[in-house]
């Protein structure tokens, strides 16, 4: 099967996964003293959620040959 395929196939998965650990990074932040771990972990989940777009955005420029 093609990676293409794969990764559409797994995008559904990769927003959830980035949502949930994005939520728990704000509610740490929101409960914590210090709020920038939570952020972090906030930073992290929406770098997971965005993950297949971004690779997609990558293999789009490549093949153009920006």
């Amino acid at each position: 099967m093609n990676p293409q395929l794969w990764l559409e196939a797994a995008t559904l998965v990769f927003n959830l996964f980035g949502m949930v650990v994005c939520l728990i990074g704000l509610t740490m932040a929101q409960k914590m003293a210090r709020r920038w771990p939570g952020y972090a972990v906030a930073v992290i989940g929406f770098l997971i959620a965005t993950l297949p777009m971004l690779y997609q955005l990558v293999q789009s420029l490549r093949h153009s040959g920006a």
